[in-house]
């Protein structure tokens, strides 16, 4: 069993900065490879970004590619998300993600372990 706890979110004015953590425990960090998802109110749970297990791959959605950034310290067992000109339908709850491989890390009906989500808000 993996948990994992997100931390980060928060309020910020549009064009504004957030870091997102994620840190997980219960299973060998480096055996997994880790996404970040968001979800807003009536909207289905996407997928924004994913890193391999040894990090040296990443994916994007189009719509944040430029802006953010996901990045990990497997000496930390932790995975960041990196988000930079935030925008307005950027809001959403973010939720960090654990599976066995980076394809199965981009699909949420493939991913194995979910964080409890935080919020992200971004005002205009």
């Amino acid at each position: 069993q993996v948990q994992l706890v997100e931390s980060g979110g928060g309020l910020v004015q549009a064009g504004g900065s957030l870091r997102l953590s994620c840190t997980a425990s219960g299973r060998t960090f480096s055996s997994l490879a880790m996404g970040w998802f968001r979800q807003a109110p009536g909207k289905e749970r996407e997928f924004v970004a994913a890193i391999s297990r040894s990090g040296d791959s990443t994916n994007y959605v189009d719509s944040v590619k430029g802006r953010f950034a996901i990045s990990r310290d497997n000496a930390k067992n932790t995975v960041y998300l990196q988000m930079n000109s935030l925008k307005p339908e950027d809001t959403a709850v973010y939720y960090c993600a654990a599976a066995g491989t980076l394809y199965s890390a981009n699909d949420p009906r493939r991913v194995d372990y979910w964080g409890q989500g935080t919020q992200v808000t971004v005002s205009s």
